[in-house]
């Protein structure tokens, strides 16, 4: 069974990133104020960015080398079937 899941595992913290980075940006002057002067919400949210857009690129490519390998293991023992 083919279950990897770093690909939604990425989709997800890049799309909450991206909400959490852009409610930072744009969120009143009041609330980092409250937070010793950091935006929490926009770091945490670029974090999350980074976090989910490594996560995809990793699970995107070791697919095609998964699917290489497969093929190729395929291939080396289609002889030892017997054919009907």
């Amino acid at each position: 069974m083919k279950l990897d899941i770093r690909l939604p595992l990425g989709l997800m913290f890049t799309a909450i990133g991206l909400l959490l980075a852009v409610y930072g940006a744009i969120a009143e002057e009041s609330l980092p104020q409250r937070a010793s002067g950091i935006n929490i919400n926009l770091w945490w949210g670029l974090g999350m960015l980074v976090f989910g857009g490594v996560t995809l690129w990793l699970g995107r490519r070791s697919a095609p080398a998964a699917d290489a390998h497969h093929a190729s293991y395929a291939v080396a023992h289609a002889e030892d079937e017997p054919r009907h």
